[in-house]
């Protein structure tokens, strides 16, 4: 008990912990969101380069206020996505002095994974399910029963579309993490995920479904690697479930 013992503190000093991080966090988020806004156009040239490849190079605003806030958005987006590591180890600096050496070993490959996943989930999107999508979707302009139909994507439509479609990837990739982290818990156990497989293929469908436009080619892309990740996560557990078996009880797992 000494070696968490040591780490007890009053509630007034976990208090002003907390406020430190936080402060760190939002100080972080403060001046990436400055550096961000300084490059802000090109940073949604960057987010705009999959229309542009799919051969709609014109966008268009109807309200006076809605270009600028467009950029104020595209700043928030990236100073979020380069804060990140700074919240994930001011989280952990908050939150290691409570646990045991044995759970800071078994909590930071978890921390670790965290932007990988998000990273890889998020890089599917942009490369492959994006450029699949507006291919699907901008495929209904041209001459349809003489009328004419003229695709004309709104600035702040479309960054909602791109941001929906890069969080949910991302999101959506971290379930080995939320998985593996449930059975450390004790909440799920590895053969309660072999049994409801069924049911995570079913929901892997439904979430590409919310998270994809109405193509089917696109939810594939997001459901199929959602199955993958789950079956990633059961035998990952697998492994750690043999490594636990195999440390002594009187020595940190």
């Amino acid at each position: 008990m000494n070696e968490i013992d040591e780490t007890k503190a009053p509630l007034l000093d976990h208090l002003i912990e907390l406020r430190a991080r936080l402060l760190w966090s939002i100080a972080a988020l403060a001046v990436a969101f400055a550096i961000s806004l300084y490059f802000a156009k090109p940073i949604f040239g960057l987010l705009a380069q999959p229309l542009l490849n799919a051969g709609q190079g014109k966008f268009i605003y109807t309200n006076v206020f809605e270009a600028f806030f467009v950029e104020i958005k595209v700043a928030f987006f990236a100073a979020t996505m380069l804060a990140f590591p700074v919240f994930a180890t001011q989280l952990w600096k908050f939150v290691a002095p409570g646990l045991y050496a044995n759970e800071k070993k078994a909590f930071l490959p978890f921390l670790l994974m965290t932007p990988v996943l998000f990273a890889a989930g998020a890089s599917l999107a942009y490369f492959v399910a994006m450029p699949v999508a507006l291919s699907f979707l901008l495929g209904y302009a041209g001459d349809v029963g003489g009328v004419t139909l003229e695709a004309l994507p709104g600035i702040d439509n479309y960054l909602g579309f791109v941001t929906k479609f890069l969080f949910g990837f991302g999101v959506a990739f971290l379930l080995p993490v939320v998985l593996m982290l449930l059975e450390r818990a004790g909440i799920v156990t590895r053969e309660q995920l072999k049994s409801g497989r069924r049911y995570a293929i079913v929901g892997a469908f439904a979430i590409a479904a919310v998270l994809t436009p109405p193509d089917i080619v696109s939810q594939i892309l997001l459901a199929v690697p959602l199955c993958l990740l789950y079956e990633l996560a059961i035998i990952a557990i697998w492994f750690t479930q043999r490594r636990r078996k195999a440390v002594p009880a009187d020595e940190p797992a």
